[in-house]
């Protein structure tokens, strides 16, 4: 079975989770072992030339370099789908690449595989970046998975954001696979020189943050948490490519804010290679997720594998991922409750309270170096045993075979 999965996102293009769900689902799909028939993984990317073999890349089309964003992607979109014919399916991720799943469909006579990681509908405030362009980004992604022959949502709370979003959508061809992670590549490791390095001190205890600058993250509400935390805990910012001038200025000066009222707030604005967020993440003694819209989030499980304990808010995915007391099971961090608005823009009703009682989980954890290191070998346990990419993987194969009629 050939399988062409289409992406924006591809090493060493990579900026965010749907870009570390490919790279390691191909990785996983080509390395296979067993499972029955074999798979060949064809990656069709966006970007400049990779040099990996099985894969292709497609840069912007000449003509419309000076276009609106989403134009620009429609037209990579083209010359992705002209050059699917011979594959079996066709697995598009996001709605960067949905469009070009969709038309090589029906140019080709392919079912096509879409994998929901995010929901143009529940992320309104991308008509800031893309101006008019977020009509047509919305159009594509509902075009795509109304007529795709199967959706995988990464989370059950995803699955329900698609029906939601898209009632059109058949339930019987929206399936969940999870998210996975790599457990060898992130694991916890000692290298308090390299930590130092980046300017942050490993025997002080601290909270992380590791993501883009934009609403969804909710970076600017944990700027205002992090406020109450005490002062002897340092705050670590990895956070960079904002979405918009505007959001960007708010961090700037939440950030300068901070720095002038505390010491040991370190700000790493570049995009780190993978070994040092791992040695940041390993001596963090929090890793907080305060994202308003997370349909799974790897980046809990990222901290999770490197022994870190875990604050996050309770929406979407991240529930399924992060254990909480009363979970039954070993816990994995704390989930910050929020009531948001149906709006779609998942800005919480009461931001005063969630930022309070987001600040108080960080201080309950942070202020117990016992407890999070427990709730740190657990969280590793559970990323081995729920979430690796081979089984991932196999699931993945499956929804394959559905979609071929099998």
């Amino acid at each position: 079975m050939r399988v062409d999965i289409l992406t924006k996102e591809y090493p060493p293009e990579i900026y965010g989770g749907a870009g570390v769900h490919v790279a390691e689902l191909v990785r996983a799909l080509r390395g296979r072992a067993g499972g029955g028939e074999r798979v060949e993984a064809v990656v069709r990317a966006f970007g400049a030339e990779r040099a990996e073999a099985g894969t292709f890349s497609y840069a912007d089309l000449e003509p419309l370099r000076g276009a609106n964003a989403a134009l620009r992607t429609f037209g990579v979109d083209l010359a992705i789908a002209d050059a699917c014919g011979g594959a079996d399916v066709v697995h598009s991720h996001t709605w960067y690449a949905n469009l070009a799943g969709h038309l090589a469909g029906l140019l080709h006579g392919l079912p096509h595989v879409v994998t929901a990681h995010s929901l143009e509908p529940l992320r309104p405030w991308k008509a800031e970046q893309l101006g008019g362009g977020y009509a047509l980004s919305g159009w594509a992604e509902q075009t795509a998975y109304e007529a795709a022959a199967a959706v995988i949502a990464v989370s059950a709370a995803m699955r329900e954001d698609v029906l939601r979003a898209y009632p059109a959508v058949d339930p019987a061809r929206v399936h969940v696979v999870h998210n996975g992670i790599d457990t060898e590549l992130w694991s916890p490791v000692e290298d308090p020189a390299r930590v130092r390095a980046l300017g942050v001190d490993p025997d002080r205890p601290s909270v992380i943050f590791v993501g883009r600058i934009t609403r969804q993250k909710g970076l600017p509400l944990f700027l205002r948490a992090v406020a109450e935390l005490p002062p002897e805990v340092q705050i670590v910012l990895c956070a960079g490519a904002p979405d918009t001038p505007e959001i960007a200025a708010e961090v700037e000066g939440l950030v300068s804010g901070l720095q002038d009222t505390r010491d040991g707030v370190v700000w790493i604005p570049q995009m780190l290679p993978r070994a040092e967020v791992v040695a940041l993440l390993s001596h963090a003694t929090v890793f907080a997720c305060p994202s308003v819209y997370e349909p799974l989030g790897i980046v809990n499980l990222e901290a999770m594998a490197c022994e870190t304990a875990v604050v996050a808010t309770a929406t979407g995915g991240i529930p399924e991922v992060v254990r909480a007391p009363g979970s039954g099971a070993a816990e994995t961090g704390l989930l910050v409750p929020i009531e948001q608005a149906t709006d779609g823009t998942g800005t919480p009703l009461d931001p005063e309270q969630y930022v309070a009682d987001f600040a108080a989980a960080l201080v309950e954890v942070v202020t117990d170096a016992d407890r999070a290191a427990a709730m740190g070998r657990a969280g590793r346990q559970r990323a081995i045993e729920s979430f690796s990419w081979s089984a991932i993987a196999e699931r993945t194969v499956e929804v394959y075979r559905s979609a071929l009629g099998g």
